[in-house]
């Protein structure tokens, strides 16, 4: 972790200040420990006392936790947008599914839109290792489970919203990650038995979005967002009236005629 020399002011309130940025700007993440006290207060420029200071003043704000013996923390609810009992409902919910990819058909357009616009060297460097993680995926044909590959394709997406360099964007993917690493998987599991071309089809968007971004064509990074999302909802879609089909067949098939 990088950090920058702190000026002389009120040095705990200037560690304070570049702390909170480091939490907002997603340096440091929900659940992370920070580095020890002594290699920290040599980091920042300050002495130890006032870096303490700086830190129970972050402890209670709820931003920090300090464990005994065990260092200091960045705070795991920092990092959960949901409770789980409502992520819960929210993973087995049909209709919640349906509002989830509405919700990313919005919020990943507007991620792919800013890091086209934004993205740093570093950032497409950890873009591009994220889209080759995601293509060996693709690549074992097979090889990798569907949970290998959700969590593949939803860190891909991950490393766009941090490339977007919007902290509510950000937050709201990192705080929404579980959720959106599940769904992706169910999708997957759906969509290939529905499609055949369904791998092709999701290889060509994420390709077609990564290079978007990274030849900064923020327009068009949106749209193919936006196209990505809605090529999910029509297979998903078809999927559901072919079970509702079904369903109302085996209800007819096993209705008693009156004589």
């Amino acid at each position: 972790m990088e950090v920058g020399m702190v000026r002389q002011r009120r040095l705990a309130d200037d560690i304070v200040v570049q702390l909170e940025t480091m939490i907002l700007e997603g340096t440091l993440k929900a659940g992370e420990r920070l580095p020890a006290e002594r290699a920290l207060a040599e980091q920042f420029g300050v002495s130890r006392p006032s870096l303490r200071e700086a830190i129970q003043k972050l402890a209670a704000k709820g931003l920090l936790v300090s464990r005994h013996g065990g260092g200091t923390f960045v705070a795991e609810s920092l990092g959960s947008t949901f409770s789980d009992p409502l992520l819960h409902l929210l993973e087995n919910n049909s209709e919640a599914q349906r509002d989830l990819l509405e919700f990313r058909h919005t919020l990943e357009g507007a991620c792919a839109y800013y890091a086209a616009l934004r993205a740093t060297a570093l950032d497409h460097e950890r873009l591009t290792a994220a889209f080759d993680a995601l293509q060996a995926c693709y690549s074992a044909k097979g090889a990798a489970t569907r949970a290998e590959e959700g969590a593949a394709d939803a860190r891909f997406h991950l490393a766009i919203a941090e490339a977007s360099h919007n902290a509510v964007l950000l937050h709201t993917i990192r705080g929404l990650f579980d959720l959106l690493k599940r769904n992706v998987v169910t999708n997957i599991g759906g969509m290939y038995a529905l499609r055949e071309e369904t791998r092709d089809m999701l290889i060509g968007q994420h390709r077609e979005l990564y290079e978007a971004i990274i030849e900064r064509r923020a327009d068009e990074a949106r749209a193919i967002s936006h196209r990505h999302i809605d090529y999910v909802q029509e297979v998903l879609a078809q999927g559901q009236m072919e079970a509702q089909r079904v369903a109302r067949a085996l209800r007819r098939g096993g209705a008693k005629v009156d004589s």
